[in-house]
C-alpha cells in the first residue's frame, strides 16, 4: 500500500490521506482517509479552494474517522468535484457530520455572499455527499476494493469516532484519526492497536501533558463558585461535540452532588442541542459507567436551571437574564457563532469570565484571548480585555504526550510495528513526539512532509 499525506501535515488541522494499493491480479483502488478543511490560518481559505492534488473521481472509497470538520470539512466539495464512491463511518460519526456539513455550508454561503465569491460549495453537494454515505459498525469486517479490508476500531475521542485499519497483503496500517483522553467521562476507553504495522496518528499534544482529571474539576468549580458569590457571566465557548456534552455532564453531576446552588445555565447553540440529541440516541456508544446512570434514569445531560436556546431571539434574551448566569456557546475557537456576540458584549467587562476548554488554533480569536491580549478585534470593533480569562485543558478529547507515548507502546508489543508517522499537529507538537518516540521507545518514526508519499510493505 503507498499512502500520501494530503493534509494534516504542518497542522493540526486538515486531514486527507491517500491510499493506493492494487492486488495480485492487477485491480487498483484508491481509498481517502478524511477529507477535512484546514483552519486557523490565513491561509486556511485558499487552501481550502485549492484543486484536489488527485481526480475525485477516482477515489474508489472515502474513510471519515470522525465527524469534526477539519476531518470531513472538505467532503463536499470532493463531491462537487466528482466523487462519486461510497463514504463509510460508524452510524453516530455520519449522523453528526450531516449536521455539521449543513451547517458549515450555511456559514460558508452566508461568508461568501458578504465577500462576492461563489461558496466552497452548495447545500446540494452536502445532500449528495450524504446520499453515498453507508455506516459500519466497530469491528466489523468490510471489504474494498483490491483486496483491501476494513475494521473501524473506537479511538475514544467523540461519540462514534474511529481508527480505520486498512489490510492488504499481509500489511496493516492504522490512521487514527483522533485519539481521545482516556478514561473520558463520556466514552470507551482508546482500543488497542497492537499487531499493526504501520501508525498513522495524530500528535496535537505530542509536546505536553493536560492535568489530571481532579485539577479541571476543581478549576471548573472554581470558575462557577466566583461566577455564582460575584454575580458574573461565565462564558464557556464550547465545541459542539463532545466538549459541550462533556460540560453538561460535569455540571448536572456537580449541580446535584457538591452542594453547589443552582445557576441559570444557557446552552446558546442551535447544532450543540441537536448534537446532544444524538448522543442520547446513541447512548449505546457510551462507556458502562454513563449507560449505567441512564438506565437508572437519570438524563445526563439536563437539570433544572438548563435552558436550550435554540432561536435568535432566546439568545438575544440572554443579556437580559440578571447575573449570576453561565453561557456556553460556539464555536470552541471563538471563530464564529454565538459566542463571539457574548465576547463581544463581555470581554471588556471586568464583571465576566472567559473560560476556555478546549485546543485554540493559532490565528483564532480564541487563541488570542488566551495568550493574554490586552486588546482583540471583534466583527470590527477594538475591545480592550478586563474580563478575566482562564483555560481548562485537562477537558481536552485528545490524548497528551505520556498518553500518546503509552499507545505506541502498547501498539508495538506484538513486535510487528514498522513504523509510526506523526500528524495533525503543530510541527514542534509532532516532532517532539516523534523523538520522544525514538528515544524512549525505539520506534521507528517520522514527521511526514505534505505530499510525501511512503510504502508500506
Amino acid at each position: 500500500m503507498k499512502t500520501t499525506f494530503y493534509g494534516g501535515t504542518g497542522s493540526v488541522t486538515g486531514a486527507n490521506f491517500l491510499v493506493e494499493h492494487a492486488d495480485a491480479a492487477g485491480t487498483a483502488a484508491k481509498i481517502l482517509v478524511d477529507c477535512g478543511m484546514l483552519q486557523g490560518t490565513e491561509a486556511a481559505e485558499t487552501w481550502n479552494r485549492e484543486a484536489f492534488p488527485y481526480d475525485p473521481a477516482k477515489i474508489d472509497v472515502l474513510v471519515i474517522t470522525h465527524a469534526h470538520i477539519d476531518h470531513i470539512g472538505r467532503i463536499p466539495k470532493l463531491v462537487k468535484d466528482g466523487f462519486r464512491g461510497k463514504i463509510v463511518s460508524t452510524p453516530p460519526t455520519r449522523d453528526i457530520a450531516e449536521l455539521l456539513l449543513f451547517d458549515t455550508c450555511e456559514i460558508l454561503e452566508n461568508d461568501a455572499r458578504r465577500k462576492g465569491v461563489l461558496p466552497l460549495f452548495e447545500k446540494r453537494d452536502v445532500e449528495q455527499a450524504v446520499s453515498l454515505w453507508q455506516t459500519l459498525p466497530y469491528h466489523e469486517h468490510l471489504a474494498l476494493p483490491a483486496g483491501i479490508t476494513l475494521v473501524l476500531k473506537n479511538s475514544g475521542h467523540i461519540l462514534g469516532s474511529a481508527m480505520a485499519q486498512l489490510s492488504a497483503a499481509d500489511v496493516t496500517a492504522t490512521f487514527t484519526g483522533d485519539l481521545g483522553n482516556s478514561p473520558s467521562l463520556l466514552l470507551a476507553d482508546t482500543e488497542s492497536v497492537a499487531g499493526t504495522n504501520y501508525l498513522v496518528m495524530e500528535s496535537v499534544y505530542g509536546d505536553r501533558n493536560h492535568e489530571s482529571k481532579e485539577s479541571r474539576q476543581a478549576k471548573l468549580k472554581s470558575a462557577i463558585m466566583e461566577t455564582i458569590a460575584r454575580k458574573k457571566t461565565l462564558i464557556i465557548p464550547s465545541f459542539s461535540v463532545e466538549r459541550t456534552q462533556q460540560m453538561l455532564y460535569e455540571m448536572s453531576e456537580m449541580f446535584a452532588s457538591d452542594g453547589i446552588d443552582e445557576v441559570p445555565v444557557f446552552l446558546d447553540s442551535p447544532l450543540a442541542i441537536k448534537v446532544t440529541k444524538i448522543y442520547e440516541k446513541y447512548a449505546s456508544y457510551l462507556n458502562d459507567h454513563v449507560r449505567e446512570e441512564i438506565a437508572q434514569g437519570d438524563r445526563i445531560f439536563r437539570f433544572p436551571k438548563l435552558k436550550f436556546t435554540a432561536l435568535a431571539q432566546d439568545s438575544a434574551r440572554i443579556e437580559h437574564t440578571a447575573n449570576p448566569k453561565i453561557i456556553m456557546a460556539g464555536s470552541g475557537m471563538s471563530q464564529g457563532g454565538r459566542v463571539v456576540e457574548h465576547e463581544k458584549e463581555h470581554a471588556g467587562d471586568t464583571n465576566a469570565i472567559i473560560l476556555f476548554v478546549g485546543y485554540q488554533a493559532a490565528g483564532t480569536l480564541g487563541r488570542q484571548l488566551a495568550e493574554g491580549a490586552k486588546t482583540v478585534d471583534i466583527d470590527g470593533k477594538n475591545i480592550h480585555v478586563k474580563a478575566k480569562i482562564e483555560s481548562i485543558e485537562g477537558y481536552s478529547s485528545h490524548k497528551d504526550s505520556d498518553h500518546l507515548v503509552a499507545f505506541v507502546e502498547d501498539a508495538a508489543k506484538a513486535g510487528k510495528l514498522k513504523k509510526v508517522f506523526a500528524v495533525m499537529g503543530e510541527p514542534k507538537s509532532s516532532l517532539f513526539l516523534v523523538q520522544r518516540l525514538r528515544d524512549e521507545l525505539d520506534v521507528n518514526a517520522e514527521y511526514p512532509e505534505y505530499g510525501e508519499s511512503v510504502e508500506f510493505k
